[in-house]
């Protein structure tokens, strides 16, 4: 009985251990709705454009349609993310296409 439980223990405290680091490993995430006219087929412009913030690790505009889920360091700002999608625009062919993008909580 006593081996049991002490297996136990042990099986639970590696348990915890390994749930703790990856929570540690993990990057914090900031997620964004996407919108705008015509935004949805200028991906790699707002991608890019989140690149350029300072401290942003990846962006993943696949996982939540409509969406942008960015990893970053832990040092940005959710409104730099913003703006950031937000001066995403341009003309294709005489007709005007923008982003706009609103923080998720």
């Amino acid at each position: 009985m006593r081996r049991v439980l002490l297996s136990l223990t042990a099986g639970v405290l590696l348990y915890a251990g390994v749930e703790s680091m990856k929570t540690e490993a993990a990057d914090p995430q900031a997620t964004l709705m996407l919108g705008g006219k015509f935004c949805e087929y200028y991906p790699k412009q707002v991608t890019e454009a989140l690149m350029k913030v300072k401290g942003v690790k990846a962006v993943d505009l696949q996982s939540m349609k409509g969406h942008a889920l960015v990893s970053h360091d832990g040092t940005v700002k959710t409104e730099d993310l913003v703006a950031a999608v937000n001066v995403v625009k341009g003309e294709r062919m005489g007709v005007k296409w923008y982003c706009t993008a609103e923080a998720m909580k």
